[in-house]
C-alpha cells in the first residue's frame, strides 16, 4: 500500500489515496469483513484508478501538460466518450497557458465544433507519432443550431484546445513535435 501512495500525486490521486485509506480504515474496524471482501474492494478500486488515468502508446500515464516549441499548457483531459462530448462548452475563460487535451482510442478523422462553446479557440490535431498534422484557428462560437464541423484531412490520436490566437502568435505549424509531460 505504501508503494502505491507514492504514486499518487496529482489531486485526483490525492482523492482516491484519502478514498482509499477511508476503505482500509474501515475494513480494519470491522472484524467481521471477510478478507476476499476486501481483497475485491482493493482490485476495484484499484481498477478504477487506472481507467482515470491516460493510456498513451499503451502506456498508463498522467498527463498535466502538453508542450509545443517549448511552449506547455496545462491540459485537463477528455478521454471518455462523455469528457469529449462536453470539450470546452458553456466555458466563460480559459487561462492563457490552459488548454483541453483530447485523448482517443485510436488515431481516426476526428471532427469537432464549436456548438455551446462561448470562447474563440485554436484546435490543433495530433498524429500517433506527436506532430502537428492540422491547425483550426480562430474557431468561433457556434451560435446557431446547425454548426460548422471542423475536418482535418489526416488521422489523429490527440486533439489540443487552446485559446484563439495563441497558435499564430506562437508560431505553431504543421509538423511541430507535441510533448506530454
Amino acid at each position: 500500500m505504501t508503494t502505491l501512495i507514492l504514486y499518487l500525486r496529482t489531486e485526483r490521486k490525492i482523492l482516491f489515496e484519502i478514498y482509499f485509506s477511508i476503505l482500509y480504515n474501515y475494513s480494519m474496524i470491522i472484524k467481521n469483513i471477510k478478507k476476499q471482501t476486501y481483497i475485491l474492494l482493493l482490485i476495484i478500486f484499484f481498477g478504477f484508478y487506472l481507467f482515470s488515468q491516460n493510456v498513451i502508446d499503451g502506456e498508463v500515464r498522467e498527463i498535466s501538460q502538453a508542450c509545443i516549441k517549448n511552449k506547455c499548457f496545462k491540459v485537463e483531459t477528455a478521454v471518455t466518450a462523455q469528457e469529449q462530448k462536453m470539450g470546452l462548452m458553456n466555458r466563460e475563460f480559459l487561462a492563457l497557458d490552459s488548454g483541453m487535451l483530447f485523448v482517443f482510442e485510436k488515431e481516426d478523422i476526428h471532427n469537432f465544433w464549436m456548438k455551446n462553446t462561448l470562447i474563440p479557440l485554436d484546435i490543433i490535431w495530433i498524429d500517433k507519432d506527436n506532430k502537428v498534422i492540422f491547425i483550426k484557428e480562430n474557431a468561433e462560437p457556434c451560435k446557431t443550431e446547425k454548426c460548422e464541423l471542423f475536418e482535418p484531412d489526416k488521422k489523429s490520436k490527440y486533439v489540443l484546445e487552446i485559446n484563439g490566437g495563441l497558435a499564430e502568435k506562437i508560431g505553431f505549424k504543421i509538423g511541430d513535435e507535441v510533448e506530454y509531460r
